[in-house]
């Protein structure tokens, strides 16, 4: 794999992180649509939106706009699909549009996703250092060249 920061990867950062903003869009969430796709060996071996679990009426938000307590972000979805399968995310990179929250970052690193690439900033970034002090690679990419 090249060097994190050639052009070569960081083309297909920018790919990656573009196929997860379309895949956002398949969340029926209202507040915030974020999509997640995980890579491996070249491959993508998962993807994941934020919404409710299965065979849950997809209404993300409760009267008053706030996001249910159950509704499952991206990043667990994605990873969720991969432990139903026979992959795995050792040493996979997670791409995300909205930076981790402090509980799926603990599923980032047990998962053994090594490498995390977003683009926007969640409102606290405690997921972010606890990635990093786990030794996970983390990469913001803000421009996605539209």
């Amino acid at each position: 794999m090249p060097a994190k920061n050639s052009s070569k990867q960081l083309k297909y950062d920018i790919a990656y992180l573009r196929m997860a903003r379309e895949w956002a869009k398949l969340s029926y969430c209202k507040r915030k649509q974020v999509g997640a796709i995980i890579v491996k060996d070249k491959m993508i071996i998962s993807d994941g939106y934020n919404g409710t679990p299965t065979g849950f009426e997809n209404i993300c938000e409760n009267e008053v706009g706030e996001t249910q307590w159950f509704v499952l972000h991206a990043e667990a979805n994605a990873i969720l699909k991969v432990a139903s399968s026979t992959q795995s995310c050792a040493g996979a990179t997670l791409y995300i549009t909205l930076s981790p929250c402090k509980d799926c970052s603990k599923l980032i690193h047990q998962a053994g996703i090594t490498r995390l690439v977003y683009h926007v900033d969640y409102k606290d970034n405690s997921g972010l250092s606890f990635l990093e002090k786990a030794g996970v690679q983390v990469q913001q990419i803000t421009d996605l060249k539209d």
